[in-house]
C-alpha cells in the first residue's frame, strides 16, 4: 500500500481510522466541517411497485394471459424472441 501497489481494504481503512483515532470519512474529506450525506432518492411505496392493483389493469393481464394461452408454441417463443431483442434495445 505504501508504495502504490495496491488498494487497501474496507477493513484496513477502518484500522487505520482506529488507531488515528477519528471517523472513517476523514481519512477521504479534506474539509474542517463533516460532509453532508447526499440526497437519496425517495423510495417508492409497496403499492406504487405492485402491479395489476386497478380494475383497467387487472382487465389487461387477464386478457393478455387468455390470448398467450390460446398462441401456439411457435408463435409464443416468436413473441419472446421479439420480447428479447427488444428488450436489449
Amino acid at each position: 500500500m505504501e508504495h502504490g501497489h495496491t488498494a487497501p481494504s474496507v477493513e484496513n481503512l477502518e484500522k487505520f481510522a482506529r488507531a488515528l483515532e477519528v471517523p472513517l470519512y476523514q481519512l477521504f474529506y479534506e474539509g474542517k466541517k463533516r460532509p453532508l450525506p447526499p440526497r437519496l432518492p425517495k423510495r417508492k411505496l409497496t403499492a406504487e411497485i405492485m402491479w395489476c392493483t386497478s380494475r383497467k389493469e387487472i382487465y389487461f393481464w387477464k386478457k393478455l394471459t387468455g390470448l398467450l394461452a390460446r398462441m401456439s408454441e411457435s408463435d409464443r417463443r416468436l413473441l419472446l424472441h421479439m420480447a428479447r431483442k427488444m428488450a436489449r434495445r
